[in-house]
């Protein structure tokens, strides 16, 4: 990689200008094997393991999720997903990390662990916004959280009672957080949401274009903003659709640590996204990358 680009990454971090954005990949950097799905194809297996799913579907995690959901109810496959994420998984050195960084406005984490909040535990200025389902939660989008796992509520001057909100709006607490971890798919924790079957993901995507479903905060946040995506794969239209609209009408310029061979359809969301590719392995980019964030947040 070059050092200029590695440089432009700290930088950025120093400025306040880098919004990390976490995959399931990120577990992998962990010294043992994560206890919990690090992928889709390990989550699916978990979920059909428990319960029988038509083959066609079996290594098709919304499609599986779809067909528990309706078939064997709702409860099921919250419950399948929380016993799936129940074990506990240690913050590894990415997410510790980022967790230091004292200028960190927007943490975005797209898979459904709580590891991220675990290492952002030692600190007090933070919250969640997590997605929720609208087969759960009709008529919202977005679920506010303290640090503390309570829930952050009360009525929005913007939403008229009985419409489903033009976006989701920011509480005013949450508008003082230093750090904003906003979990798209949702989290096992504090309150199990989960965005994982086909029609959760069908009312999102309906909205998505218009930016209805993105918090507000997010939008404000990732404004001039660069992305550096980390332990992510752009090899599924879902993927690539929600990463597109997190990141729309923010800066030029983004990252991505990809060092596996990509697909076509990879190559042409990084060239359409202006994504600049890290040929690296996650794990050594987070040891090099470590440090110089570390003396940053030095005094001086």
């Amino acid at each position: 990689m070059p050092a200029q680009l590695f440089d432009d990454v700290a930088a950025a971090f120093a400025r306040g200008k880098a919004i990390p954005y976490l995959g399931c990949g990120a577990l992998a950097l962990g010294a043992e094997a994560s206890p919990i799905p690090a992928t889709p194809l390990e989550l699916v297996a978990r979920l059909t393991a428990k319960t029988t799913v038509p083959h066609k579907v079996r290594t098709n995690l919304t499609g599986a999720a779809q067909y528990i959901e309706n078939f064997k109810h709702r409860k099921t496959l919250s419950s399948l997903m929380t016993e799936a994420f129940r074990a506990s998984a240690a913050p590894n050195q990415l997410h510790r990390m980022l967790a230091a960084i004292p200028d960190l406005p927007l943490l975005v984490h797209a898979w459904y662990d709580d590891v991220p909040q675990k290492a952002l535990a030692g600190r007090a200025d933070w919250g969640m916004a997590q997605g929720v389902s609208q087969t759960e939660h009709h008529g919202r989008w977005v679920n506010y959280y303290r640090p503390d796992g309570s829930e952050v509520t009360g009525p929005d001057p913007n939403v008229v009672e009985g419409e489903m909100p033009l976006f989701a709006p920011t509480p005013d607490e949450a508008q003082a957080w230093g750090t904003l971890l906003y979990q798209p798919l949702g989290s096992v924790a504090p309150a199990t949401n989960y965005l994982v079957s086909d029609s959760d993901f069908v009312e999102v995507l309906t909205e998505i274009d218009i930016q209805t479903p993105i918090p507000f905060a997010v939008q404000e946040l990732r404004r001039g903003r660069h992305f550096l995506f980390m332990g992510c794969r752009f090899d599924n239209q879902l993927d690539r659709l929600f990463a597109r609209q997190i990141m729309k009408r923010s800066s030029a310029r983004h990252w991505a640590v990809l060092p596996d061979t990509l697909t076509r359809n990879e190559e042409r969301f990084l060239e359409e996204q202006n994504i600049e590719r890290i040929d690296w392995p996650l794990a050594k980019f987070v040891a090099a990358l470590a440090p110089m964030l570390q003396d940053q947040s030095l005094p001086a």
